[in-house]
């Protein structure tokens, strides 16, 4: 097996993974919704933008450290929730959060995590948040909110732009929906990935652990799939978010918020900030990239509002370009997932290795010592 401490750039990353994975799990991460217009566009976003460099100056020392919620850390990215992940590698959640801690840079757990919430925690004290997926039974909700709180979690993230499944259509061919019934043809990949295969077959089909306590007693990973997916998507309200602020004493962010009157309806509510995101281009094909609405989200909310984004993140020099269009913060989930798929721990490390010495030669190209001074002057539009 290839070892990614030689690769160079995150697409080298994604085509070792899709050597490793059968096609059933490789398109499960790599794909979009429908036609998947979307997920091109979050990569058009960013192409877009052209970085308009500054020479001349003293690059000698550069820094990209930041503060977020008053907490420091190395860079100005840090690591999405991305759900299944254990299906790409047993124990990814973990090795994630090893990762991100090890990086000082947060981790994000999907509320389709295959590792519990107490276990992150304990894994990357500081480091990790939890995304919330609101339940059909609130009473779910709610103890998963106390398990968070229990377990030391600092930042909740409440994810609100799943109201129905999506047309996710790599996926429906290759027969990965509830319930999960691989296509004969994906049944015969798998077969010819015996690296991947020899660890299902070691550990066991991955589970929502998180949901196992309430799924009722003995149920196995299927039965848990099938009770989680009953339960989610959940239709939410303004009125859903009211109550979960009132129940969450600590920070809560609102993930996949794209109009500029739901962000200020969010920061009226109290939320402490947002992650502009179009699920990575996995629920609206039509809907507009992230960087895209950011500026217009940032024009309305002003400089009070901690504002984060997400999607089609591939490149150091991406992430500079959404904190000069006003991000607080970026977040990156198939970098890191492609990673992690890879070589385990070994590519998560490399993956935020990259986007870490990314930054810091754009920086240096760029004449801007410091990432605090990087601002919209570096930059200018056109194709």
């Amino acid at each position: 097996m290839a070892s990614s401490s030689k690769v160079v750039n995150i697409d080298d990353l994604r085509r070792m993974a899709q050597r490793r994975l059968p096609r059933i799990v490789f398109d499960y991460i790599d794909g979009g919704v429908e036609d998947e217009t979307g997920l091109a566009r979050n990569r058009q976003a960013f192409e877009r933008w052209r970085m308009v460099p500054h020479y001349l100056t003293d690059v000698s020392q550069r820094s990209q450290q930041t503060t977020l919620f008053g907490q420091n850390y190395a860079s100005p990215f840090g690591i999405a929730p991305t759900g299944l992940a254990g299906f790409a590698r047993p124990g990814a959640d973990l090795m994630l959060a090893q990762a991100a801690a090890e990086a000082n840079v947060p981790f994000i757990m999907s509320g389709a995590a295959t590792t519990s919430i107490e276990r992150v925690a304990a894994a990357a004290p500081r480091h990790a948040w939890f995304q919330l997926y609101v339940s059909r039974e609130t009473a779910i909700t709610d103890d998963l909110i106390r398990r968070a709180l229990e377990a030391g979690i600092e930042t909740l993230v409440l994810t609100v732009d799943v109201p129905v499944h999506s047309k996710r259509e790599r996926d429906w061919r290759n027969g990965f929906v509830p319930p999960v019934k691989p296509s004969p043809g994906c049944v015969l990949d798998m077969l010819r990935h015996p690296a991947w295969l020899g660890t299902v077959l070691r550990h066991g089909l991955p589970r929502f652990e998180n949901w196992a306590p309430y799924a009722g007693n003995g149920a196995g990973a299927r039965q848990i799939a099938a009770f989680f997916s009953a339960q989610i998507p959940f239709t939410q309200t303004w009125h859903d978010l009211e109550r979960i602020r009132r129940q969450w004493p600590r920070r809560l962010v609102l993930k996949g918020i794209l109009a500029p009157n739901d962000a200020v309806q969010a920061q009226r509510l109290g939320v402490d900030g947002l992650i502009v995101s179009n699920h990575g281009g996995r629920q609206l094909d039509a809907a507009p990239a992230a960087l895209e609405m950011l500026p217009a989200i940032r024009a309305v909310l002003g400089q009070q509002m901690t504002l984060m984004l997400d999607g089609g993140i591939r490149r150091g020099s991406d992430i500079l370009k959404a904190w000069a269009l006003g991000a607080d913060f970026v977040f990156v989930g198939r970098p890191a997932l492609y990673g992690v798929a890879a070589d385990g721990l070994a590519g998560a490390r490399r993956a935020l290795a990259i986007l870490r010495e990314e930054i810091d030669l754009t920086l240096a190209q760029l004449g801007c010592a410091d990432l605090a001074l990087l601002t919209g002057e570096y930059l200018r539009e056109g194709w």
